[in-house]
């Protein structure tokens, strides 16, 4: 049976991905600060606890793992203030940094020794970390720390290519989840649709930048 392993797995687009991956056969892994009783009811195991800007706690995620063998390591746990020049509060995009790229990075490298050779790295990232596509300005904090968090993939994509490991950085798009206000496609949708990309990507497509819908997405 394939493994999979969620970060930021108790709502949103993180929980749908667990009860889908679920329903592909997968044995999950939903990792979370906090679990909620729609996760308890998938059947998954259950990390929780887990803040992935702690070292203590990531570390205590790794010696938890040590009988697991991962197939997918789904990089989605993120927040997102919204600001703007005049509002700029530095403190939030340092929180958006280390929760958004910092905290992609310290997972992946935690539980770089339980990936399988030939597995794969889904960072879920954004198009507004995009510098080419930025047309609107705004969302600082946000944009930079997925911008970065992009770089961080490309450079694990180098470094995991050996053994066989692809690392996608997947827009999932608008989704109606509580981070947007409920705007945008439903959360169902876009889950399936960045299921099929990790599904369809390989390392042919390592470090490469991708929305969920098919398109490849300019740096």
């Amino acid at each position: 049976m394939r493994t999979a392993l969620v970060t930021g797995a108790n709502r949103g687009i993180g929980l749908e991905l667990c009860r889908q991956l679920k329903g592909h056969g997968y044995e999950v892994t939903a990792v979370c600060r906090a679990a909620t009783e729609d996760l308890a009811d998938l059947g998954c195991r259950i990390v929780s606890g887990i803040d992935v800007t702690e070292p203590r706690t990531v570390g205590n995620l790794a010696s938890l793992l040590q009988d697991v063998s991962i197939d997918l390591l789904v990089n989605n746990a993120g927040i997102l203030i919204e600001d703007r020049l005049e509002d700029l509060d530095l403190d939030d995009i340092r929180r958006q940094f280390e929760v958004n790229t910092l905290g992609p990075l310290a997972i992946t490298r935690a539980l770089a020794p339980r990936l399988c050779d030939g597995g794969k790295v889904a960072m879920i990232t954004s198009r507004m970390g995009s510098i080419a596509d930025n047309s609107s300005g705004g969302y600082y904090g946000y944009r930079v720390s997925k911008a970065a968090l992009n770089m961080a993939g490309v450079n694990l994509a180098h470094e995991l290519r050996s053994r066989g490991i692809a690392v996608l950085m997947l827009h999932p798009g608008m989704v109606a989840t509580e981070m947007t206000g409920r705007q945008g496609v439903p959360v169902e949708d876009a889950a399936a649709m960045l299921l099929e990309r990790i599904e369809q990507l390989g390392l042919q497509e390592t470090g490469t930048f991708w929305h969920a819908n098919g398109e490849r997405l300019p740096w």
